[in-house]
């Protein structure tokens, strides 16, 4: 073999050990996910689960899946909230081709109600110490019969059972379909599903240690680096297939929420919506009094737009929103044809009761303020009462115009005056006859008007 040839071998054998080298090097390097990733997505939740918190959540997984991160941790401080937003939370975590992390953080946190379902359907349920998790029963829309608990002598059947009451049919429906739902998550993650019955039927609370050793959730730890190296290694199956997590030494990236999900989060709060409401509509109907104002017209159709979207995404009673309107519109009536209180009574009326059932849920974080209600119809009363007493006030004020301000007023006979004359009456000179003949100079009072003649009498200011 010559110069050449051997040459070549070498540099070959240079470029096959250079290969090998680098091809070990990436696979043993440190800090990269089983997806190929060092990334570590979190999104954070410390309020009531709303339409918010759902597209927050949801957005967030979708671009982690487009990052390709190892994994999400969802962060998680909730009371609860809106059974259509929980729901959409979960179908994202389900579908996600990245392994969720739910983790009920820092210490003093729970995951109470919507939050228990998160919990179950997440890949991964973790708490720190010193948190809990459960109170899962869903809570009735409108409240009613079916929301109260059974009373102690309730009507028994032949079993000795508690006879079926009819009104908690509703409830009944509701709270079989939670149970039902809550059961497929944790059958699905493999999750203790007896004791997540109870959390629905009997509204039933666990603290971290206990959660984990009814085998509730997977894992407790202080921190989120501590739960990365507790889960590093550990199996889960998505849609996609079984993913082994390497999780230790990760990069981990906060997602806080964006200006969208800040703007969602102040336009769905019962309150906020409930005022936009009230001032598109208002801006609107004076606009319609006073047609070429512009600016109530268009602050109003605004607010009243903004309105509508928020309150379609909330649990909205069409009823209060009819009686919201109607209530408005009777207390503007008022202003424009007195009706001595009885437009702007009977719209103060239906004004608190829309008020009061607009918002049909008792979740928590999800209601109308009452004290807000009653100032904005404390708002609409004071102006009811003040249009009332110029009402009053102008009925019994003195005439100063036309016929009925001429009779009584006092006047100078200018000419002797039989069966015509002329007087001097509020700086104007009238013809004028009178029962009784007066002279010239003597002062007068108008007792009535015939056409443009006056009849007057003989003033006496004795008298």
């Amino acid at each position: 073999m010559d110069n050449s040839g051997r040459n070549v071998s070498i540099v070959m054998r240079l470029l096959f050990r250079l290969a090998v080298f680098f091809l070990l090097a990436a696979a043993t390097a440190p800090g990269h996910g089983a997806n190929g990733s060092t990334e570590v997505v979190v999104l954070e939740v410390a309020d009531a689960i709303g339409p918010a918190t759902s597209d927050y959540l949801r957005r967030g997984i979708e671009t982690a899946a487009e990052r390709d991160a190892e994994l999400v941790i969802i962060v998680l401080d909730t009371p609860g909230g809106l059974d259509s937003s929980m729901r959409d939370i979960i179908k994202a975590i389900l579908a996600s081709p990245v392994p969720v992390a739910t983790f009920v953080y820092p210490s003093g946190s729970r995951a109470a109600s919507a939050g228990t379902y998160i919990l179950y359907a997440s890949h991964i349920a973790a708490m720190a110490p010193a948190t809990n998790l459960g109170a899962a029963t869903p809570v009735p829309i409108g409240g009613g019969p079916g929301a109260e608990k059974d009373k102690p002598g309730a009507e028994t059947d032949g079993d000795g059972d508690a006879a079926p009451d009819p009104g908690s049919a509703q409830k009944r429906k509701a709270v079989n379909d939670a149970i039902a739902y809550i059961r497929s998550l944790a059958e699905l993650r493999d999750r203790n599903a007896d004791w997540a019955e109870s959390a629905v039927s009997k509204g039933e609370s666990l603290s971290a240690e206990a959660a984990l050793e009814l085998g509730v959730i997977d894992v407790i730890s202080n921190d989120i680096p501590g739960l990365l190296k507790a889960i590093d290694g550990r199996t889960v199956a998505t849609e996609f297939g079984s993913v082994t997590l390497a999780t230790a030494g990760l990069t981990i990236e906060r997602q806080l929420p964006d200006w969208r999900t800040r703007l969602l989060s102040v336009i769905t709060n019962p309150s906020v919506a409930y005022l936009l409401l009230l001032v598109g509509i208002y801006g609107l109907i004076f606009e319609g009094y006073n047609p070429g104002a512009i600016v109530p017209g268009v602050v109003g159709a605004i607010c009243l737009l903004v309105a509508a979207y928020a309150l379609q995404l909330l649990p909205v009673n069409y009823a209060g929103l009819a009686l919201i309107a109607l209530g408005v519109v009777l207390m503007v009536a008022e202003l424009f044809a007195p009706s001595f209180g009885a437009l702007g009574i009977g719209g103060i009326i239906a004004f608190v009761i829309g008020s009061v059932i607009l918002i049909d849920t008792d979740v928590p974080g999800f209601s109308i303020s009452l004290s807000l209600i009653f100032s904005m119809a404390l708002a609409g009363g004071l102006l009811v009462f003040a249009i009332l007493a110029v009402a009053i006030r102008a009925r019994r004020a003195p005439i100063v115009t036309g016929r009925e301000e001429m009779i009584g007023d006092i006047g100078e006979a200018r000419t002797d005056i039989a069966d015509n004359g002329t007087v001097w009456v509020h700086s104007e000179i009238w013809n004028a006859r009178a029962a009784t003949p007066l002279q010239a100079g003597e002062k007068v009072r108008v007792l009535d008007m015939d056409g443009l003649t006056l009849v007057v009498e003989r003033y006496n200011e004795k008298d």
